[in-house]
Parts: structure tokens; C-alpha cells; sequence
């Protein structure tokens, strides 16, 4: 492969390491490195740039833990497979893949504006056996199928329609109406896909889901939404950061 062409500022205050990383995800990012890829070799890097191993093994070590890098015994190093990587912050898939310099694209499976789901229905603050707007959405990035999205609205959002679901991202369209989710609780998993969900996201039986569910608030504490989703775990991760109190 050709060499990246990186310039390290020595009199900066930022660490060597860092700027070495910023500039390798930024050429990940931009698609300057493809997935696939063959990453340059730690030792020639380390001689070309005249940094330390111990500083080019870290940069490159912090691209492995955010899943753009992939190490293989027998291949080396190569560029991951293209990943959306949701910070644990209240943003929509749509504007993530947006972020990320790609494109979202979005199926509508079924919009039913008058159905019941209990589990849901609490979530929002119903009594059971309240009517809700029920969504079921094919999330792609590009023309690969990433996420299955199920969502449960009031029923006062009995007036959506296939087009606007497909035109923009559920928050988009719930900004629009003057509704602004503000704060989430959200839980994180993992499951086996279904037969119909390996279906529709063209996945093999062995290949697993990453699930999270979420029930979003406006800004005075009235539910706004409730979320049920499953992604593609080869093509979506989570950044999250915590620190001591």
C-alpha cells in the first residue's frame, strides 16, 4: 500500500501517539484507507515517520478499539469493514450514518396507526390496551441492510405516512412537530437474528444482533417515543465513556 502522508508536529503540545491516530481515522474516515485494506507495517511506519514502536503501537492500537482497524495472525493488519459508531448520546441512527459520511437510505415495512403493545404502552405512560403508532423500519447505509427498527409513538402521531418515515430520521420528524426527545434510557444487548431478521438484513445463521431498546423523554420528562432495535453487529458498535466520580 502507499504510505499515509502524515505530518507529526513535535512542538505541539498534543501527544505524538494522538496526532498519529487523528490522522489515521480521518483517512479511514474519508475512505482514503478502504475496508480491506492492508495497513502499513508498524515497524516501516515507526522508520518512515522516525516515532518510537511503543507510539505507532499505540495510535494504531487506538484505531483497533474503536473496530477501524482488524489484526489477523497470518494476514497482518487490514482496515475493518465499514462500522457506525454510536456515542452513548441521544442521536438517531439516521444522523449517526449522516456523521459518518454515509448514506441513509429507509424502508418502511409497516406503519399500523392503531395497534397494542403493553410492553410499549408502558414505556409511554398508557394503560395497557392503549391504541399506538406502531413502525417497523429497514434502515440501510448505502445499499447494505444495517438495522430492523420497531417503534412505538402516541397515538396523537396517527397522521404519519410512509414518505415522511422515509424522507427523514424519526427525531427529524419528531423536531418538526415541535417535539424534542432530550434525555434516553437505553439498554444495550445481544441476540441470535431470527429467521425473518437474517432474512432481511442478509445474514448468515452464525452471525449475531446487537439490540438496544430505548425509551426517549422530552425535556419535561414526558415519553416521547419507545424504541425497540436490532443491528448488524459486524457493522454497528458503541462508543462509550465514562471516568471516576
Amino acid at each position: 500500500m502507499a504510505a499515509l502522508p502524515i505530518q507529526i508536529d513535535r512542538t505541539s503540545p498534543v501527544p505524538l501517539y494522538h496526532q498519529l491516530a487523528e490522522q489515521l481515522t480521518a483517512a479511514v474516515s474519508n475512505g482514503t484507507l478502504r475496508p480491506g485494506d492492508a495497513f502499513e507495517n508498524e515497524l516501516a511506519m515507526s522508520d518512515r515517520l522516525s516515532l518510537s514502536r511503543p507510539t505507532v503501537r499505540r495510535a494504531i492500537s487506538e484505531l483497533v478499539n474503536k473496530g477501524l482497524l482488524v489484526r489477523r495472525r497470518g494476514i497482518g493488519t487490514t482496515v475493518a469493514n465499514q462500522m457506525v459508531h454510536r456515542r452513548a448520546e441521544l442521536t438517531s441512527l439516521y444522523d449517526d450514518l449522516i456523521r459518518e459520511g454515509r448514506t441513509p437510505r429507509t424502508e418502511v415495512l409497516s406503519l399500523n396507526c392503531s395497534t397494542q403493545d403493553d410492553r410499549a404502552a408502558e414505556a409511554l405512560g398508557l394503560k395497557p390496551g392503549a391504541l399506538l403508532v406502531a413502525i417497523v423500519r429497514l434502515r440501510y447505509a448505502g445499499d447494505q441492510p444495517l438495522a430492523i427498527l420497531r417503534n412505538w409513538l402516541p397515538p396523537a402521531m396517527d397522521d404519519l405516512t410512509t414518505e415522511l418515515l422515509e424522507t427523514d430520521g424519526l427525531y427529524a420528524v419528531l423536531r418538526a412537530r415541535g417535539i424534542r426527545p432530550t434525555v434516553a434510557r437505553q439498554r444495550i444487548g445481544a441476540r441470535n437474528a431470527t429467521a425473518e431478521e437474517r432474512r432481511i438484513l442478509h445474514m448468515s445463521k452464525a452471525e449475531p444482533l446487537v439490540t438496544m431498546t430505548r425509551s426517549a423523554y422530552d425535556a419535561d420528562g414526558s415519553p416521547v417515543e419507545f424504541g425497540d432495535h436490532c443491528y448488524r453487529a459486524d457493522q454497528y458498535s458503541v462508543d462509550v465513556i465514562v471516568s471516576e466520580r
